[in-house]
């Protein structure tokens, strides 16, 4: 609630937040309404302490005022603000020992958009920081909604086994910083979000969220978050994206095109330290299984290095336009004095060249095939919140910030289902159809396999390849269904000057007809224009054959043969002639 200062003992909470220069926390969600707050309103000591630490109403102590005034005993009063079960019966002699002793009463969702977006924050303008601001509450807002309306589910009964929506909504604290825990202190514009556990049920009595529903939900929370950051930085601010390489071999993250290279390098110095000290771990991993770790292991290890690596919070607390100006000396110290003053001009004009080679156009059959190729070759089984992770990640690659129609995600997850999985278990995973992406009158099973299963590539390289793979086919069967669209014989357009129709030829005039009358007619026509060519060369034959032999004598006029007309073709089946059959 402090950032990540120390809050001196006796020091109020609203003089904490302006001495660390963090803003004071606001209250989100559409729960709020069931404890009496509104969305926007300032989170209090008090309110946070009752809510979050002891899973009671936040205006508890009025509550227990009234009812002790009533004549209700203190036990009574209590026992009236509390939300769903007290967190005493957790660590009563009456609790199971299955069960966790310790009370869960809120997580934390941090916000966080991609590197450049901390750069741009920090190093421009105060306009531009508003800006970035604005974007970082309206893709936050959004996705809390989509958590709310999608997502949160309320449980109850022995082991939870009554689950349905939450009633109300979600309760939110959102608490914004603006700088890591590194050091020397990096910008780091991100915001904890807060979310009470506690929601009312569909009868209207106050329980328990089922944690593991939003945890589930993170990754395709996480890139619906940045989606809507992108989409809002594009209009607002008039700046593109493009795919940047983290780490080899792996999945790339969306960054804002333009901005120097050199500059995430100097805001990512936590990320330096965590790869500093990794080597030294995975050596020892080695010495010990005398083995390289594999892909669970590597996670481990680099958790390991991130709790190794973590200092200690600062004593020492700056307000916002200190660090802006501390970040820009540091800045202006390292690189080139117009490396800060060119970013907008530069973010400006990649993302003109960005606009003008990347169409804003999403074939949802190519995005269906796509999506599922990429997370059955990651997963194997998957369920519908890991293809629609995928899908919101296409769409932030193909549209690089343009805005997408609503439910766009969701009718690219129905579309690879309804084509390439079919269900696997007794739950609600699926995998990967085989039948449909290795179809038997097709090379593809021989090509796409062996993609799939070369284990020297990354787990995203492979699941790039089968991608690839997966979508040369769809191009492949649509170039064959233009094809193939016709019957067989294909139709045969003739042009209708040849009939009754006189006059200039449009597309109107264009006749199509198939099947052995068209054959027919088509021969009939050719056999037409043949001889009226013949007969044009033989009267020209004759005419030049004239003009060498002398005049002739005066005498009796001579007709010419008469010009062979056009053969109209009769209606109704008639016999070939000839040419095609």
């Amino acid at each position: 609630m402090v950032g990540d200062g120390r809050r001196p003992a006796g020091t109020s909470l609203r003089a904490a937040q302006e001495e660390a220069g963090v803003p004071p926390g606001v209250w989100k969600g559409r729960g709020l309404a069931a404890v009496g707050l509104a969305a926007g309103d300032v989170v209090t000591e008090r309110q946070a302490e009752l809510l979050l630490g002891e899973g009671r109403h936040p205006d508890a102590d009025r509550i227990e005022q009234v009812l002790l005034a009533e004549g209700k005993t203190p036990a009574k009063a209590r026992r009236a603000t509390v939300l769903g079960r007290p967190i005493e019966h957790n660590q009563s002699p009456e609790t199971e020992e299955a069960k966790e002793r310790t009370a869960w009463l809120g997580m934390d969702l941090v916000f966080r958009a991609p590197p450049t977006v901390h750069v741009a924050w920090a190093l421009m303008d105060d306009e531009t920081r508003r800006v970035l601001e604005l974007c970082q509450d309206i893709a936050r807002d959004k996705t809390l909604e989509w958590l709310e309306d999608a997502v949160a589910e309320i449980r109850w009964k022995s082991g939870g086994k009554n689950r349905a929506r939450v009633r109300d909504g979600l309760i939110v604290a959102v608490f914004r910083h603006y700088e890591s825990r590194a050091a020397d202190s990096r910008p780091l514009l991100h915001d904890h979000a807060v979310v009470s556990i506690r929601a009312r049920r569909p009868d209207g009595t106050w329980g328990n969220q089922t944690a593991d529903a939003l945890m589930k939900h993170i990754v395709a929370a996480d890139a619906l978050y940045t989606l809507l950051f992108m989409e809002e930085v594009s209009a607002r601010l008039g700046w593109a994206w493009e795919p940047r390489e983290v780490t080899p071999g792996s999945r790339p993250v969306m960054e804002i095109a333009g901005i120097d290279q050199r500059l995430i390098g100097w805001q990512s110095t936590r990320r330096q330290q965590i790869a500093d000290a990794l080597p030294v771990l995975t050596a020892q991993y080695e010495e010990r299984q005398g083995h390289p770790p594999g892909e669970r292991a590597a996670y481990a290890l680099a958790c390991q290095a991130a709790d190794q690596t973590r200092s200690p919070k600062r004593t020492e607390l700056r307000s916002l336009s200190e660090l802006r100006a501390a970040w820009r000396d540091s800045v202006a110290r390292a690189y080139e004095a117009d490396v800060v003053a060119r970013l907008a001009e530069r973010a400006r004009a990649a993302a003109a060249a960005i606009w003008a080679r990347v169409r804003p156009v999403v074939d949802v059959a190519l995005a269906a095939a796509e999506t599922i190729a990429v997370v059955y070759v990651m997963r194997g089984a998957f369920a519908h919140r890991h293809l629609l992770a995928e899908a919101r990640r296409h769409l932030s690659y193909v549209l690089r910030g343009r805005r997408h129609q609503r439910g766009l995600d969701e009718q690219i997850v129905q579309a690879a289902i309804d084509d390439y999985t079919r269900p696997v278990g007794r739950g609600r995973m699926m995998t990967a159809d085989l039948r449909a992406l290795y179809p038997r009158d097709t090379e593809d099973q021989a090509v796409l396999r062996p993609l799939t299963r070369n284990r020297s590539a990354t787990p995203y390289q492979r699941a790039r390849l089968a991608a690839d793979a997966l979508t040369a086919r769809v191009h492949a069967a649509r170039r064959a269904d233009r094809l193939n669209s016709r019957p067989r014989p294909r139709p045969v357009t003739v042009l209708a000057t040849l009939g009754p129709r006189p006059g200039r030829t449009t597309s109107r005039d264009l006749e199509p007809m198939t099947d052995i009358a068209a054959a027919e007619l088509t021969s009939r026509t050719l056999e037409a224009a043949a001889a009226e060519m013949a007969a044009r060369l033989q009267a020209g034959i004759r005419e030049r054959a004239a003009a060498r032999r002398p005049a002739p004598q005066p005498g009796p006029a001579t007709v010419p043969p008469p010009r062979p007309q056009p053969v109209q073709p009769a209606q109704g089946r008639t016999p070939p002639t000839g040419g095609i059959s």
